[in-house]
């Protein structure tokens, strides 16, 4: 599969999270992504400038690019997993992590801020352990959010199951 037929490919098949999708469909739709983001963002520069501050607001075509691209690509993805034997779901796994992690930082520094509260320990203590609990809580999430972006990039790069699997037959290149 070439990669205006993986464009064509993925585009048709937008939302589509059935079936499979063969390493060469899901890595050139992956660079074509990424292309139409990066020529977003230099519009953006031309248009509002290239300041190194991050101001909201001020990369609207960006925005966009990344938005339509997101569904086709999440989609894209699914499929590959479904064509390495997998469910679609795993594709999702680094970005559950960073979100268990943040939920998990807010109950770990509320949990430490309430123990403070009950113990009526000093707030100069309370504050050391907020940090401690709530730093030692970022940093597991995100080396796991890490882990299993790897391991996903892993999926992503290995062959598809030879023949049918549990989610139809091979995709033809």
């Amino acid at each position: 599969m070439g990669f205006a037929t993986a464009i064509r490919t993925c585009l048709t098949k937008y939302f589509a999270l059935a079936g499979r999708a063969a390493r060469p469909e899901y890595w050139w739709f992956a660079l074509f992504c990424a292309l139409i983001c990066l020529a977003a963002s230099l519009f953006d520069g031309m248009i509002f400038g290239f300041d190194a501050e991050n101001t909201p607001g001020q990369h609207p075509i960006t925005m966009i690019a990344s938005f339509v691209t997101f569904f086709p690509l999440l989609a894209a993805g699914w499929r590959r997993m479904h064509d390495t034997g997998r469910p679609g779901w795993v594709a999702l796994l680094p970005e559950c992590m960073v979100l268990l992690g943040f939920v998990a930082f807010l109950i770990s520094v509320g949990l430490a801020g309430l123990i403070g509260h009950v113990t009526d320990a000093p707030s100069d203590t309370m504050r050391d352990v907020d940090r401690v609990i709530g730093q030692s809580t970022v940093i597991l999430f995100y080396a796991a959010a890490i882990g299993a972006a790897l391991l996903k990039l892993w999926w992503l790069t290995r062959p598809g199951d030879e023949g049918a699997n549990e989610y139809g037959p091979a995709p033809t290149h």
